[in-house]
């Protein structure tokens, strides 16, 4: 994945939400975006994802800009998996549904290679049991990884995880970090927002620092971890790795 930012800025009404946002991140295959609560991490993801349109600046993806007119807006979020803090799972179908649906509907298989396509996502992350089940009968990581083998189902070019645990209590975290963590070594391409400062580290190939609606600094995680380069990062850490 080749990723390059170029003044990308957001509002939301009078509040600026993202300024000047610019990095070039070249060759990776995850990134991480950390930061504080309202400093920008998942609109920036958003727009990465096609589902929020930037004010002004350019997103370049595999060296493509991204076109950020509807139609191509709608193409480029289709080639995605994007995994949801919320789930964003249909209360009333099944597992099995909410994963056959989008591949129906969206990327025109029939139902048959639908299902056998939805089943073998199920069974990847060892959900087969629970295919039938609707989402209030499934705890709260076993929907967080049905949204996850949807989004594979799709054989996306890229997943995108917009804080998937932050949901979940810590046994459920563990649950949903290890199946990412899969991922991960199967060389998967992803970008994640998180609070997971451990997993960030473990996972990422590169690290961004986000505050203010700003990348305040971008580093491998060795290095952005043990030796913040600015004062706010070194804060930051400092308050969130305490304890």
């Amino acid at each position: 994945m080749r990723l390059r930012l170029n003044d990308i800025a957001k509002s939301f009404g009078s509040q600026r939400v993202l300024e000047a946002v610019t990095a070039d991140f070249g060759e990776l295959r995850t990134l991480a975006f950390i930061g504080p609560s309202g400093g920008g991490k998942s609109t920036l993801l958003r727009i990465l994802a096609g589902l929020e349109v930037p004010d002004a600046g350019t997103v370049v993806i595999e060296g493509e800009t991204l076109d950020f007119s509807d139609a191509a807006r709608r193409r480029h979020t289709r080639g995605l998996g994007i995994v949801f803090q919320a789930f964003n799972l249909f209360p009333h179908l099944t597992a099995l549904e909410n994963i056959t649906l989008p591949l129906e509907k969206v990327h025109g298989q029939t139902p048959g290679v639908a299902r056998e396509t939805a089943l073998a996502a199920l069974r990847r992350f060892r959900l087969e049991d629970h295919a039938r089940k609707r989402p209030a009968e499934l705890s709260g990581g076993q929907k967080q990884r049905v949204a996850i083998a949807r989004a594979i189902a799709i054989k996306p070019r890229l997943l995108l995880f917009d804080e998937p645990t932050s949901a979940l209590d810590p046994e459920m975290t563990a649950e949903v970090l290890d199946v990412i963590g899969e991922l991960k070594d199967e060389g998967r391409d992803f970008i994640l927002v998180t609070h997971e400062m451990g997993f960030a580290r473990h996972v990422a190939d590169r690290v961004v620092f986000l505050a203010g609606g700003r990348i305040v600094e971008h580093a491998p995680p060795a290095e952005l971890f043990a030796a913040p380069t600015t004062q706010i990062g070194r804060d930051f850490l400092r308050r969130v790795l305490k304890y």
